[in-house]
């Protein structure tokens, strides 16, 4: 009788049925559970046969089957792993860790039994834990997270299925403001507030680090902090003055001032000073809408806020400005969105007395002399060695002098710092400059402050020699 060739591949079953002791060469085999380690090199024993099984007896013939069959193959009584440079023996690319073969023994004059053997793939610290995606992680977290809240979380992943465990990399620039809730959660906590106005990024490393294994195989993932702006803060008016207070910086606002003249209405809305009165929302990300109001005082009903664009309107004139010499205004800014964050500041509105008369000097020209000499500086004279004094006289005011006038060389008048209007008009030279016999046309300018109106008036001067009066 010809020997029986090997049977076709079958497929695994999921009941397995033992063979009957019998008297052939085929009754000694059973089924066998054995292991092997993942990568293990091409030939690595995985089970021995019995010797009852032995293959030198005559017309016996063993055959695998299966469909794991092609990871072994006989080497006499041995069973051993079949691999080669493209094709390893990897855990964590198999359908299962447990490998299942049909090993079927056949012998002349006897039916074919087949048995089991069943391998199970022993995992190897082989796999580096890793994070998912892009090498730098991004998450958003609002300036108004609570302190102690999870704010987000990181995930590893490890092939082998090791457990990990997460840690924070203090070296990292902003370690300080996260800690990992618990060791094996990837969870991270808020340590300390955010604040938008002051950091807008964070940056932290977190560490993935294997618990159970001696390699302690770990990975970092770099996370960047998108610091996301909240409604935390208050409308400020502009331009405001940062001061730092307890370790914050506080924006202080400004005292707006404008004038009117006693007994007139101002066409338009009134010109304050440092600018007009306005003011926005101090979360620069969110910019919400700010409406104005003037709250109740004794002069408040004399002027109208547009609620839009802070612009202020005297309604009615101002009788006396002796009486009433200034007005002060409450102004309130609040948000749209949530009148309970407003602001309030304070607006300065001057009465002027009604300006009949611009300033005036008394002569257009005057006669000025100073000596060439060693000081530095020295007051300009006129005839008979008195003090010369430009003053404008203002018959506005009591005795003509107007608190309001200003004084100033004209730019080209300045000759290269050679000479100084101080606010009582005399004028200052720099003698140690001068040479004998040079003359200068000094134009000197007198300004209200006020009113705007200007009066000018010519210096014509001649530096004389060291002891040369005046005549």
């Amino acid at each position: 009788m010809a020997a029986p060739s090997c049977p076709a591949l079958l497929a695994t079953c999921l009941v397995l049925q033992l063979a009957t002791a019998r008297g052939d060469g085929c009754s000694g085999f059973g089924n066998l559970f054995t292991e092997i380690a993942e990568n293990s090199a091409h030939g690595s024993l995985v089970a021995r046969l019995p010797a009852a099984g032995d293959t030198g007896g005559a017309g016996l013939q063993l055959c695998l089957a299966g469909t794991d069959a092609a990871w072994f193959y006989l080497d006499g009584r041995s069973v051993r792993l079949n691999v080669s440079a493209g094709r390893a023996l990897d855990r964590e690319e198999l359908e299962s860790p447990v490998l299942m073969v049909a090993l079927t023994c056949t012998e002349d004059g006897f039916s074919p039994v087949e048995y089991r053997i069943i391998v199970q793939v022993l995992n190897e610290n082989d796999n580096r834990p890793h994070f998912q995606g892009a090498t730098v992680l991004t998450h958003n977290v609002s300036e108004l997270a609570a302190v102690h809240s999870v704010v987000f979380s990181t995930r590893a992943e490890d092939a082998d299925g090791d457990a990990l465990m997460y840690v924070i990399d203090t070296a990292s620039p902003d370690a300080r403001f996260f800690r990992i809730d618990l060791p094996n959660s990837g969870k991270v906590v808020l340590a300390r507030a955010l604040d938008f106005e002051s950091r807008q990024q964070l940056e932290v490393v977190v560490t993935a680090v294997e618990m159970n294994t001696k390699e302690r195989f770990n990975a970092s993932a770099r996370v960047r902090v998108n610091v996301q702006d909240g409604d935390d803060q208050y409308p400020q008016f502009l331009p405001c003055t940062p001061r730092a207070h307890r370790g914050l910086t506080v924006c202080t606002s400004p005292v707006y001032t404008a004038n009117v003249t006693e007994g007139q209405l101002q066409g338009g809305p009134l010109s304050f000073s440092p600018g007009s009165v306005y003011a926005e929302d101090g979360d620069r990300g969110l910019r919400a809408a700010v409406t104005y109001a003037l709250l109740a005082g004794q002069e408040s009903g004399r002027f109208h806020i547009d609620n839009a664009t802070g612009a202020i309107t005297l309604l009615r004139a101002v009788e006396s400005s002796r009486r009433t010499p200034a007005i002060s205004l409450s102004v309130m800014a609040s948000q749209v969105n949530d009148a309970n964050k407003y602001a309030v500041t304070q607006a300065v509105v001057r009465v002027l007395a009604a300006n009949r008369h611009p300033p005036r000097f008394a002569r257009s020209t005057y006669r000025a002399f100073v000596p060439a000499g060693t000081h530095e500086a020295a007051l300009l004279l006129t005839f008979g060695g008195r003090v010369l004094a430009l003053r404008a006289h203002d018959p506005d005011f009591p005795e003509g002098v107007n608190p309001q006038v200003r004084y100033s060389l004209r730019p080209a008048a300045g000759r290269g710092q050679l000479f100084q209007v101080m606010p009582n008009g005399l004028l200052v030279a720099r003698a140690d400059r001068l040479r004998p016999s040079q003359a200068f046309s000094l134009q000197v300018l007198a300004r209200d402050e006020e009113s705007g109106e200007t009066a000018n008036a010519t210096g014509e001067l001649e530096v004389q020699g060291p002891g040369q009066a005046a005549p």
